[in-house]
Formats: structure tokens, sequence, C-alpha cells
């Protein structure tokens, strides 16, 4: 625990450097495949700093993830299996294999919008061998979409959005997540549903 709370010192002190925007980089691109503090961690204060450059910082750190999760797909890849369970336990392990098996490749763009270790994801993408493209795809959706909503929160509402996303955001992702999974369930069920019944041929 204290080796957690030095890096994350260490990482929200680059917020007052000339090179927060490089630290930004480094940080989301590491944060992908193996450093245990999130970007929002640094992207947060720098945004509230300079609000109308928010989404300037959400870019950064989406293109930056983006990259470091297709280098986790890549350790994986060629580390295979002893990788995975090098860094994380079984039940983890099991966790993303059941998620794999029931949302296939997308499961990657709901551990990228949430707070589900995305790193787990990318290697153990790579470890399954999943497709790369709708992988890449998908990584950029759900990093995308939870580092420009913050910034999007943050341009709006400026400082004052801070206690909320330090406090709820993650729940909120969760959330949202849940209800779009649970949505799109739905209108699956229903279009099963409303399909018309063939007509059966008359009898002779």
């Amino acid at each position: 625990m204290d080796l957690l709370r030095s890096l994350y010192e260490w990482v929200v002190a680059w917020a007052g450097t000339p090179y927060a925007s490089v630290a930004l980089f480094g940080i989301a691109f590491a944060e992908s495949s193996f450093f245990p503090i999130p970007p929002d961690t640094l992207m947060i204060p720098l945004a509230i700093s300079r609000p109308p450059l928010a989404l300037v910082f959400a870019t950064l750190a989406t293109v930056a993830s983006v990259l470091g999760g297709a280098f986790g797909y890549a350790i994986g890849k060629w580390g295979g299996q002893p990788v995975l369970h090098r860094f994380f336990n079984q039940e983890k392990v099991r966790m993303v294999q059941h998620y794999y098996h029931k949302y296939d490749v997308w499961a990657i763009g709901v551990a990228g919008f949430t707070p589900i270790p995305y790193k787990l994801f990318t290697i153990s993408a790579g470890v399954f061998d999943l497709n790369f493209k709708r992988f890449m795809l998908a990584s950029l959706l759900g990093r995308g979409g939870r580092f420009f909503l913050v910034g999007g929160l943050i341009m709006v509402f400026g400082e004052t959005i801070q206690g909320f996303i330090d406090e709820y955001f993650d729940v909120a992702a969760v959330a949202f997540t849940v209800l779009l999974i649970g949505g799109f369930y739905v209108l699956n069920v229903l279009g099963k549903r409303m399909k018309p019944v063939e007509a059966q041929p008359e009898a002779e």
C-alpha cells in the first residue's frame, strides 16, 4: 500500500511540471499493460487547471492508452499463459475468460470504460488470440469513451465537477455500462419475439 501511495503521489506531482503532457502520455501507455496507477489521476488535475484543453488531454490519454493496449496484447501473444498467470491470479483469469465467452472482444471496451483492470484484458486478449483489429476498435471506444467523458465534464463544469468525478464517476461508469448492455439484451429479446411467424403451408 505504501508503494502504491508513493506511486500515486509521484503521478500527481507531474501535473505541476512543464512535462505534464509527456508524463500523461507515458503513464497512459504504461497503465495499459503493467503500471498500476490509472492515467485519470494525472489527467483530471491537468484538465481542471486548464479546462479549455480538457479534450486535448483526453485525446492524448486515449491515443497513449490504446497504443499501450496494443503493447499489452503483444506481451500476451508472445509471452503466452505463463505471463498472464505470473501477473494475475487464476480467479481473475477465469473471470476474463467468462467475459470473452459472453461478450467476445467487446469485453475489452467494457474494461476500458469501467474500473475493471484494463491491463488484465489487454494481455489476456493476446494470450487468447482475439482478433487484433476488433481489439483495437473496442479499446478505442472504451478508453476514448472514458477519457472524453471525464474531459467533457471538466470542460463544461470546471473545477466544480471534481468532487463528483473523484467519488462517483467509477460507479456511474459501471451503472451506465450495465444499462447499455441490458438495453441491447432487451432489444435483442424483443426483436426475436416480434419476428413474424412464418406461414404454415396449407394442407392439400
